[in-house]
């Protein structure tokens, strides 16, 4: 008993001590269940992997020694559901945060993290309208829509003059072919025909015989893999060899894996430069395979969006976010993606954006479009 005693005495002593690391906590927020889950476990992973590379590093801030911890959290892809996770973090005390995955989630949420001060950093949220409401906490590392809209709907008509689009009605969905459908346009192209679905359909049989109809040569869909994926099985079922195209949210390994052979020659956007062509795509690629296997989309910006919160920290000598978010506006760091620097919205400066194409069941990638000027 005394023994016991003396271990437990010990063991206070050493946590309440002049060596006592201090604990910081940072949030990262992603749809972890649902169909969506292994994007949000690719999100969560990236950011894990960069904190857990960090600590080892033994950082300090201020002269004392400090360890980053990391509170995963599942929005489920839902906006409500964002919300009432975000006030959570509030209330734990995060200090900044990785995420959300999708726009419709990212929107309302970052409302929450403004009024509170808390950054957010999302490696995934491409909507415009998310760095647009003038909130000085909203930063991202992705291309937005407007860019990658405009990659597809220039790219669409080179495939074809008429073009049909779908969209989820999600922030991301709808944002996305909204942009899709001005570039086409201006390209010279006619939008013959626009549907809408939910991002929790699966059957699209209706949707696609009344697009079948109206004969295009291509048809592009704003959503997420796994709608894409029997979206384009039944395109095939019903005869339709039309183009079929897709933003970042199809552009993923389970897209492969869930369309099968109806995958082939499907086009998908992507904000960034390809996984291998990143500065730190290689390196990356083994660490992240090592711990947690095949990278999906997000995790190397979900990594980068952790090392930039953490770093502007360790800049300013302080994780209250109201001493590290003006260093946080300053970034300018090579991650894994390349340069990251944001400009006075938040968004991402020169982002790229990579067209791929399905080729014997592979991504392949056929043209980036912008990014950083050459050094």
């Amino acid at each position: 008993m005394r023994s016991k005693l003396l271990i437990a005495a010990m063991l206070a002593s050493a946590t309440m001590g002049v060596g006592a690391v201090e604990t910081i906590k940072v949030g990262v927020v992603a749809p972890l269940t649902g169909p969506q889950a292994h994007l949000g476990k690719d999100i969560e992973n990236g950011a894990r992997l960069a904190v857990d590379a960090i600590n080892a590093t033994n950082p300090s801030l201020g002269g004392k020694p400090v360890q980053f911890s990391l509170q995963a959290e599942d929005d489920q892809a839902d906006p409500k559901t964002a919300t009432v996770v975000a006030q959570k973090l509030v209330d734990e005390g995060a200090k900044g945060v990785v995420g959300h995955l999708n726009s419709g989630a990212s929107i309302p949420a970052s409302r929450i993290y403004s009024d509170n001060g808390i950054p957010q950093v999302s490696p995934a949220s491409t909507a415009v309208a998310y760095t647009h409401q003038g909130f000085k906490t909203t930063f991202r590392l992705m291309a937005n829509d407007s860019q990658q809209g405009k990659a597809l709907g220039q790219y669409a008509v080179k495939l074809g003059k008429r073009v049909a689009v779908v969209d989820d009605r999600t922030a991301y969905g709808q944002g996305l072919i909204d942009e899709v459908v001005k570039a086409v346009k201006a390209a010279g192209g006619e939008v013959v025909g626009r549907e809408y679905t939910t991002d929790k359909s699966t059957d699209f049989t209706a949707i696609m015989t009344s697009i079948k109809a109206k004969k295009p040569d291509v048809v592009v869909f704003g959503g997420m893999d796994p709608q894409a994926a029997p979206m384009v099985r039944q395109m095939r079922t019903l005869g339709m060899k039309t183009h079929f195209m897709g933003g970042d949210g199809m552009q993923s390994a389970e897209f492969l894996k869930l369309a099968g052979n109806s995958a082939e020659g499907a086009i998908g956007s992507s904000p960034g430069l390809p996984l291998e062509k990143m500065p730190g795509g290689a390196d990356f690629t083994k660490r992240f395979g090592e711990k947690f296997g095949k990278v999906q989309i997000y995790a190397p910006f979900s990594h980068d969006a952790a090392v930039v919160l953490i770093q502007a920290m360790l800049r300013a000598g302080s994780a209250e976010p109201a001493q590290y978010l003006p260093e946080l506006g300053k970034t300018q760091v090579d991650g894994v993606i390349g340069p990251i620097a944001f400009d006075d919205k938040g968004d991402l400066k020169d982002g790229p954006v990579t067209l791929y194409q399905v080729k014997d069941g592979k991504w392949q990638a056929v043209e980036t479009i912008g990014g950083p000027p050459a050094k």
